[in-house]
């Protein structure tokens, strides 16, 4: 196994570590964006620095398969599996959009060992709509 160089910064004559590999997370909240044609799932921590995230395009789905209930999976699963890693046990889910995705994402967050402890719901809805068209004169 060769060995790993270890990166100096000069100016101050010491070692930097990677901040990734040493950060301990236990609590975080799962944003997940489910339009009609794509999945977004982003992992924040508590503060709401993102610390991992992952669409379905990124997982190499094209087109129309994008917005598929299988791509939210591949999707969460790509943007959880790093976070479970650095130990996150709990987590709060906000949902926005009307897409397909939305229950095979939330299915696919339980199956991966991560306890739910808030499900929301965050899709903006008009209070009161867009302005209408002026009327037609004849």
């Amino acid at each position: 196994m060769p060995k790993t160089i270890r990166r100096i910064d000069f100016r101050t004559n010491r070692r930097i570590s990677s901040r990734k590999n040493t950060r301990k997370l236990t609590k975080g909240v799962i944003h997940i964006q489910a339009s009609f044609h794509n999945t977004i799932v982003t992992v924040t921590d508590v503060r709401g620095r993102v610390v991992s995230w992952s669409s379905a395009g990124t997982c190499r789905f094209r087109a129309k398969r994008r917005g598929t209930p299988f791509a939210a999976q591949t999707t969460v699963v790509n943007a959880i599996r790093p976070v479970v890693d650095q130990g996150l046990k709990r987590a709060k889910v906000m949902i926005k959009g009307p897409g397909r995705g939305r229950d095979a994402a939330l299915r696919t967050i339980r199956k991966n060992g991560i306890r739910l402890t808030c499900i929301r719901d965050v899709t903006p809805m008009p209070h009161n709509g867009c302005r209408p068209p002026k009327k037609r004169r004849v």
